[in-house]
Protein backbone atom coordinates (compact mmCIF):
# COMPACT_ATOMS: atom_id res chain seq x y z
CA UNK A 1 0.00 0.00 0.00
CA UNK A 2 2.53 2.49 0.42
CA UNK A 3 3.69 1.66 -3.55
CA UNK A 4 0.23 2.88 -4.02
CA UNK A 5 0.49 5.95 -1.72
CA UNK A 6 4.10 7.07 -3.18
CA UNK A 7 1.99 7.30 -6.83
CA UNK A 8 -0.31 9.86 -5.30
CA UNK A 9 2.85 12.58 -6.36
CA UNK A 10 3.15 11.86 -10.12
CA UNK A 11 -0.70 11.31 -10.33
CA UNK A 12 -1.01 14.90 -9.09
CA UNK A 13 1.47 16.55 -11.42
CA UNK A 14 -1.63 15.27 -14.21
CA UNK A 15 -4.75 17.31 -14.58
CA UNK A 16 -6.96 15.89 -12.22
CA UNK A 17 -9.58 14.38 -14.90
CA UNK A 18 -6.57 12.56 -17.14
CA UNK A 19 -5.12 11.40 -13.71
CA UNK A 20 -8.20 9.53 -12.83
CA UNK A 21 -8.24 8.29 -16.36
CA UNK A 22 -4.73 6.71 -15.64
CA UNK A 23 -5.86 5.02 -12.84
CA UNK A 24 -9.17 3.42 -14.16
CA UNK A 25 -6.64 2.17 -16.67
CA UNK A 26 -3.71 0.85 -14.52
CA UNK A 27 -6.68 -0.74 -12.52
CA UNK A 28 -7.85 -1.99 -15.75
CA UNK A 29 -4.39 -4.00 -16.35
CA UNK A 30 -3.98 -5.59 -13.09
CA UNK A 31 -2.20 -3.28 -11.13
CA UNK A 32 -4.36 -2.45 -8.35
CA UNK A 33 -4.00 -3.06 -4.58
CA UNK A 34 -5.60 -6.15 -2.31
CA UNK A 35 -6.49 -6.62 0.91
CA UNK A 36 -7.94 -9.64 2.62
CA UNK A 37 -8.64 -7.85 5.97
CA UNK A 38 -12.11 -8.54 6.72
CA UNK A 39 -13.13 -8.64 10.51
CA UNK A 40 -15.89 -10.20 11.22
CA UNK A 41 -17.27 -7.14 13.41
CA UNK A 42 -17.87 -5.15 10.28
CA UNK A 43 -19.87 -7.62 8.22
CA UNK A 44 -23.12 -6.19 7.70
CA UNK A 45 -26.68 -7.39 6.74
CA UNK A 46 -29.27 -4.87 5.31
CA UNK A 47 -32.99 -6.65 5.06
CA UNK A 48 -35.39 -5.68 2.02
CA UNK A 49 -38.18 -7.29 0.52
CA UNK A 50 -37.54 -10.48 0.00
CA UNK A 51 -34.40 -10.96 0.85
CA UNK A 52 -30.55 -9.97 2.61
CA UNK A 53 -27.97 -7.74 1.34
CA UNK A 54 -24.97 -9.10 2.74
CA UNK A 55 -21.77 -7.44 2.92
CA UNK A 56 -18.15 -8.29 3.82
CA UNK A 57 -17.36 -5.11 5.48
CA UNK A 58 -19.47 -1.96 6.31
CA UNK A 59 -16.90 0.28 4.48
CA UNK A 60 -18.15 0.74 0.09
CA UNK A 61 -16.79 2.47 -2.44
CA UNK A 62 -19.39 5.69 -3.50
CA UNK A 63 -20.11 6.12 -7.35
CA UNK A 64 -18.10 8.62 -9.25
CA UNK A 65 -15.13 6.64 -9.50
CA UNK A 66 -16.29 4.11 -11.87
CA UNK A 67 -18.39 5.00 -13.82
CA UNK A 68 -18.84 2.70 -16.98
CA UNK A 69 -18.46 -0.36 -14.65
CA UNK A 70 -15.01 -1.42 -15.56
CA UNK A 71 -12.96 -1.59 -12.62
CA UNK A 72 -15.45 -3.05 -9.56
CA UNK A 73 -13.76 -6.50 -8.97
CA UNK A 74 -10.37 -4.37 -8.43
CA UNK A 75 -11.60 -1.98 -6.27
CA UNK A 76 -13.42 -4.69 -4.32
CA UNK A 77 -10.04 -6.56 -4.04
CA UNK A 78 -8.64 -3.47 -2.70
CA UNK A 79 -10.71 -4.03 0.39
CA UNK A 80 -14.21 -2.40 -0.11
CA UNK A 81 -17.50 -4.35 1.50
CA UNK A 82 -19.09 -3.15 -1.64
CA UNK A 83 -18.49 -0.65 -4.92
CA UNK A 84 -21.04 1.56 -6.46
CA UNK A 85 -20.14 2.09 -10.15
CA UNK A 86 -21.76 4.78 -11.94
CA UNK A 87 -23.88 7.54 -12.27
CA UNK A 88 -25.21 5.77 -15.91
CA UNK A 89 -27.49 7.22 -18.15
CA UNK A 90 -29.57 5.41 -20.69
CA UNK A 91 -28.01 7.22 -23.40
CA UNK A 92 -24.51 7.69 -23.67
CA UNK A 93 -23.39 11.45 -23.37
CA UNK A 94 -19.92 13.37 -22.67
CA UNK A 95 -20.83 15.03 -20.07
CA UNK A 96 -19.85 19.00 -19.59
CA UNK A 97 -16.66 20.90 -21.18
CA UNK A 98 -13.51 20.38 -19.60
CA UNK A 99 -12.00 21.47 -17.35
CA UNK A 100 -14.66 20.12 -14.91
CA UNK A 101 -13.20 17.89 -12.08
CA UNK A 102 -10.67 20.29 -9.61
CA UNK A 103 -8.43 19.24 -6.76
CA UNK A 104 -8.64 21.66 -4.02
CA UNK A 105 -5.34 20.25 -2.51
CA UNK A 106 -5.33 22.67 0.49
CA UNK A 107 -8.52 21.39 1.66
CA UNK A 108 -8.35 17.90 0.96
CA UNK A 109 -11.29 18.59 -1.31
CA UNK A 110 -12.72 18.07 -4.54
CA UNK A 111 -14.88 20.17 -7.16
CA UNK A 112 -16.64 18.59 -9.79
CA UNK A 113 -18.94 19.23 -12.85
CA UNK A 114 -18.61 16.16 -14.62
CA UNK A 115 -21.89 16.51 -15.68
CA UNK A 116 -22.80 12.36 -15.66
CA UNK A 117 -20.59 11.31 -18.54
CA UNK A 118 -20.72 8.11 -19.27
CA UNK A 119 -20.78 5.35 -21.98
CA UNK A 120 -24.66 4.62 -21.30
CA UNK A 121 -26.91 1.05 -20.40
CA UNK A 122 -25.32 -1.09 -22.81
CA UNK A 123 -21.80 -0.74 -22.27
CA UNK A 124 -22.55 -0.79 -18.67
CA UNK A 125 -24.45 -3.54 -18.60
CA UNK A 126 -21.73 -5.81 -20.55
CA UNK A 127 -19.21 -5.05 -18.00
CA UNK A 128 -21.71 -6.32 -15.33
CA UNK A 129 -22.42 -9.49 -17.00
CA UNK A 130 -18.72 -10.21 -16.74
CA UNK A 131 -19.24 -11.12 -13.08
CA UNK A 132 -22.38 -13.43 -13.29
CA UNK A 133 -22.00 -16.60 -11.33
CA UNK A 134 -18.42 -15.89 -10.42
CA UNK A 135 -17.84 -17.04 -7.01
CA UNK A 136 -15.35 -13.73 -6.76
CA UNK A 137 -18.02 -11.42 -7.83
CA UNK A 138 -17.97 -8.23 -5.99
CA UNK A 139 -21.42 -6.58 -4.07
CA UNK A 140 -22.29 -4.16 -6.72
CA UNK A 141 -24.43 -1.55 -6.91
CA UNK A 142 -25.71 0.57 -10.08
CA UNK A 143 -26.15 4.29 -9.87
CA UNK A 144 -28.60 5.19 -12.67
CA UNK A 145 -29.57 8.96 -13.26
CA UNK A 146 -31.27 10.74 -16.40
CA UNK A 147 -29.71 11.74 -19.65
CA UNK A 148 -29.04 15.63 -19.40
CA UNK A 149 -31.65 15.93 -22.79
CA UNK A 150 -34.10 13.45 -21.75
CA UNK A 151 -37.93 14.39 -22.35
CA UNK A 152 -38.98 12.73 -19.56
CA UNK A 153 -36.20 12.15 -17.11
CA UNK A 154 -38.35 10.03 -14.58
CA UNK A 155 -38.71 7.57 -17.33
CA UNK A 156 -35.26 6.81 -17.55
CA UNK A 157 -34.30 5.99 -14.48
CA UNK A 158 -37.11 2.99 -14.73
CA UNK A 159 -35.22 2.53 -18.09
CA UNK A 160 -32.07 1.82 -16.17
CA UNK A 161 -33.68 -0.14 -12.98
CA UNK A 162 -35.37 -2.68 -16.17
CA UNK A 163 -32.18 -2.67 -18.10
CA UNK A 164 -29.62 -3.47 -15.59
CA UNK A 165 -32.81 -5.80 -13.46
CA UNK A 166 -30.65 -9.34 -12.53
CA UNK A 167 -26.90 -7.70 -13.22
CA UNK A 168 -26.15 -5.67 -9.89
CA UNK A 169 -26.30 -6.38 -6.34
CA UNK A 170 -28.60 -3.39 -5.72
CA UNK A 171 -29.67 -0.15 -7.18
CA UNK A 172 -29.09 3.49 -6.63
CA UNK A 173 -32.06 6.06 -8.06
CA UNK A 174 -29.54 9.14 -8.28
CA UNK A 175 -31.77 12.56 -8.08
CA UNK A 176 -29.09 14.82 -6.24
CA UNK A 177 -26.52 15.65 -8.74
CA UNK A 178 -26.15 19.37 -9.34
CA UNK A 179 -24.51 18.89 -12.96
CA UNK A 180 -27.34 18.13 -14.57
CA UNK A 181 -29.69 21.55 -14.67
CA UNK A 182 -33.27 20.35 -12.82
CA UNK A 183 -32.20 17.09 -11.96
CA UNK A 184 -32.29 18.14 -8.05
CA UNK A 185 -36.29 19.40 -8.73
CA UNK A 186 -37.00 15.32 -7.98
CA UNK A 187 -36.34 15.83 -4.63
CA UNK A 188 -39.45 18.27 -3.95
CA UNK A 189 -42.25 15.67 -2.45
CA UNK A 190 -44.43 15.83 -4.99
CA UNK A 191 -42.00 15.32 -7.79
CA UNK A 192 -40.55 12.42 -5.84
CA UNK A 193 -43.96 10.67 -5.15
CA UNK A 194 -44.16 10.26 -8.82
CA UNK A 195 -40.44 9.09 -9.42
CA UNK A 196 -40.69 6.75 -6.75
CA UNK A 197 -44.23 5.21 -7.52
CA UNK A 198 -42.87 4.79 -11.10
CA UNK A 199 -39.60 2.85 -9.84
CA UNK A 200 -42.20 0.96 -6.99
CA UNK A 201 -44.04 -0.33 -9.59
CA UNK A 202 -41.70 -0.91 -11.89
CA UNK A 203 -39.62 -2.83 -9.55
CA UNK A 204 -43.23 -5.06 -8.65
CA UNK A 205 -43.92 -5.69 -12.76
CA UNK A 206 -39.83 -6.86 -12.55
CA UNK A 207 -40.29 -9.23 -9.39
CA UNK A 208 -43.40 -10.62 -10.77
CA UNK A 209 -41.57 -11.79 -14.39
CA UNK A 210 -38.11 -12.44 -12.87
CA UNK A 211 -39.09 -13.70 -9.41
CA UNK A 212 -36.04 -11.77 -8.16
CA UNK A 213 -36.06 -8.74 -6.14
CA UNK A 214 -33.20 -6.31 -5.17
CA UNK A 215 -32.69 -3.45 -3.09
CA UNK A 216 -33.28 0.08 -4.55
CA UNK A 217 -31.87 2.91 -2.50
CA UNK A 218 -32.21 7.08 -3.05
CA UNK A 219 -29.17 9.35 -2.85
CA UNK A 220 -29.86 13.05 -1.95
CA UNK A 221 -28.42 16.66 -1.49
CA UNK A 222 -27.31 17.67 2.00
CA UNK A 223 -28.34 20.94 0.93
CA UNK A 224 -31.76 20.24 2.05
CA UNK A 225 -33.42 21.74 4.52
CA UNK A 226 -34.92 19.70 7.65
CA UNK A 227 -38.01 19.36 6.54
CA UNK A 228 -36.80 18.26 2.96
CA UNK A 229 -35.29 15.65 4.36
CA UNK A 230 -37.66 14.61 6.47
CA UNK A 231 -40.15 14.11 2.95
CA UNK A 232 -37.32 12.77 1.25
CA UNK A 233 -37.51 9.59 4.50
CA UNK A 234 -40.88 9.09 4.12
CA UNK A 235 -41.56 8.99 0.34
CA UNK A 236 -38.11 6.42 0.55
CA UNK A 237 -40.78 4.79 3.22
CA UNK A 238 -43.71 4.98 1.58
CA UNK A 239 -42.69 3.51 -1.86
CA UNK A 240 -41.25 0.85 0.20
CA UNK A 241 -37.28 1.37 -1.21
CA UNK A 242 -34.59 -0.01 1.35
CA UNK A 243 -32.47 2.65 2.16
CA UNK A 244 -30.89 6.20 1.62
CA UNK A 245 -27.73 7.35 0.70
CA UNK A 246 -26.59 10.52 2.85
CA UNK A 247 -25.20 12.37 0.84
CA UNK A 248 -24.35 13.16 -2.42
CA UNK A 249 -21.77 16.80 -3.37
CA UNK A 250 -22.95 19.84 -2.07
CA UNK A 251 -23.19 23.60 -3.60
CA UNK A 252 -22.29 25.01 -0.97
CA UNK A 253 -19.01 26.52 -0.13
CA UNK A 254 -17.75 26.76 3.45
CA UNK A 255 -16.13 29.97 4.54
CA UNK A 256 -12.93 27.77 5.47
CA UNK A 257 -11.60 26.53 2.38
CA UNK A 258 -8.58 28.09 1.20
CA UNK A 259 -8.05 26.92 -1.97
CA UNK A 260 -7.98 29.65 -5.30
CA UNK A 261 -10.25 26.34 -7.11
CA UNK A 262 -13.08 27.17 -4.46
CA UNK A 263 -14.88 29.54 -7.01
CA UNK A 264 -15.39 26.31 -9.24
CA UNK A 265 -18.61 25.57 -10.38
CA UNK A 266 -20.11 21.78 -9.02
CA UNK A 267 -20.49 19.80 -6.10
CA UNK A 268 -18.05 20.04 -3.67
CA UNK A 269 -16.11 16.89 -2.10
CA UNK A 270 -13.92 15.72 0.51
CA UNK A 271 -12.86 16.55 4.02
CA UNK A 272 -15.24 19.98 3.89
CA UNK A 273 -18.34 17.92 2.94
CA UNK A 274 -18.22 15.86 6.35
CA UNK A 275 -19.75 18.56 8.76
CA UNK A 276 -22.76 19.20 6.70
CA UNK A 277 -23.64 15.66 5.04
CA UNK A 278 -23.75 14.33 8.88
CA UNK A 279 -25.82 16.67 10.12
CA UNK A 280 -28.04 15.59 7.40
CA UNK A 281 -27.50 12.08 8.24
CA UNK A 282 -28.35 13.00 11.41
CA UNK A 283 -31.34 14.50 10.58
CA UNK A 284 -32.58 11.72 8.86
CA UNK A 285 -31.57 9.17 11.12
CA UNK A 286 -34.45 11.19 13.50
CA UNK A 287 -37.11 10.90 11.45
CA UNK A 288 -36.22 7.45 9.97
CA UNK A 289 -36.59 6.48 13.62
CA UNK A 290 -35.66 3.10 13.07
CA UNK A 291 -37.99 2.76 9.53
CA UNK A 292 -34.87 2.64 6.97
CA UNK A 293 -31.93 1.81 6.63
CA UNK A 294 -29.39 4.95 5.80
CA UNK A 295 -25.92 5.07 3.92
CA UNK A 296 -23.50 7.46 5.47
CA UNK A 297 -21.46 9.27 2.41
CA UNK A 298 -19.55 12.65 2.59
CA UNK A 299 -15.96 13.64 3.63
CA UNK A 300 -15.12 10.19 5.01
CA UNK A 301 -11.34 10.49 5.55
CA UNK A 302 -10.78 8.13 8.12
CA UNK A 303 -11.85 5.92 10.78
CA UNK A 304 -13.02 8.71 12.95
CA UNK A 305 -15.01 10.10 10.27
CA UNK A 306 -16.49 6.80 9.30
CA UNK A 307 -17.54 6.06 12.99
CA UNK A 308 -19.30 9.48 13.74
CA UNK A 309 -21.14 8.76 9.94
CA UNK A 310 -22.24 5.33 11.48
CA UNK A 311 -22.57 6.89 15.37
CA UNK A 312 -25.23 9.21 13.59
CA UNK A 313 -26.77 6.55 12.06
CA UNK A 314 -25.39 5.08 9.10
CA UNK A 315 -25.23 1.29 8.82
CA UNK A 316 -22.95 1.13 5.97
CA UNK A 317 -20.44 4.30 4.70
CA UNK A 318 -19.18 5.27 1.12
CA UNK A 319 -15.94 7.42 0.15
CA UNK A 320 -14.16 8.32 -2.61
CA UNK A 321 -12.97 11.76 -2.58
CA UNK A 322 -10.12 11.13 0.12
CA UNK A 323 -8.63 8.34 -2.44
CA UNK A 324 -7.88 11.67 -4.12
CA UNK A 325 -5.87 12.45 -1.55
CA UNK A 326 -4.57 8.92 0.66
CA UNK A 327 -4.23 6.33 -1.75
CA UNK A 328 -6.19 2.72 -1.20
CA UNK A 329 -4.27 2.00 2.14
CA UNK A 330 -6.91 4.74 3.21
CA UNK A 331 -9.34 1.59 3.15
CA UNK A 332 -7.67 -0.61 5.49
CA UNK A 333 -6.60 1.65 7.65
CA UNK A 334 -10.48 2.83 8.15
CA UNK A 335 -11.59 -0.85 9.16
CA UNK A 336 -8.68 -1.20 11.44
CA UNK A 337 -9.70 2.03 13.45
CA UNK A 338 -13.70 1.10 13.08
CA UNK A 339 -12.91 -2.35 15.19
CA UNK A 340 -10.68 -0.69 17.79
CA UNK A 341 -12.97 1.98 18.28
CA UNK A 342 -16.00 -0.28 18.48
CA UNK A 343 -13.60 -2.35 21.00
CA UNK A 344 -12.81 0.72 22.86
CA UNK A 345 -16.75 0.90 23.83
CA UNK A 346 -17.38 -2.06 25.11
CA UNK A 347 -18.64 -3.29 21.51
CA UNK A 348 -18.67 -6.53 19.54
CA UNK A 349 -20.18 -5.34 16.43
CA UNK A 350 -20.89 -2.84 14.27
CA UNK A 351 -24.43 -2.76 13.91
CA UNK A 352 -24.58 -1.85 18.35
CA UNK A 353 -22.58 1.60 17.04
CA UNK A 354 -25.33 2.57 14.83
CA UNK A 355 -27.43 6.08 15.90
CA UNK A 356 -25.44 5.89 19.56
CA UNK A 357 -24.85 9.61 18.83
CA UNK A 358 -27.95 10.73 16.66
Amino acid sequence: MDLYRLALKPLHLLEAEDAHSATILALKSGLGPRSSYDPPELRTEIAFTGGVLSVRNCVGLAAGFDKNADVPLAMSRAGFGFVECGTVTPLPQAGNPRPRLFRLSEDEAVINRMGFNNKGLEVFASHLERHLGRASAPVLGANIGANKDATDRMADYVTGLKRLWGLSSYFTANISSPNTPGLRALQGRAHLDELLGQIAATRTDLVRVTGNNYPIFLKIAPDLSEEEIADAVEATIAHGLDALIVSNTTIERPESLRSDLATQTGGLSGAPLFGLSTSALRSAYKVAAGRLTLIGAGGIASGADAYAKIRAGASLVQLYSALVYKGPGLIDEIKRDLVQRLHADGLTHVSQAVGSGA
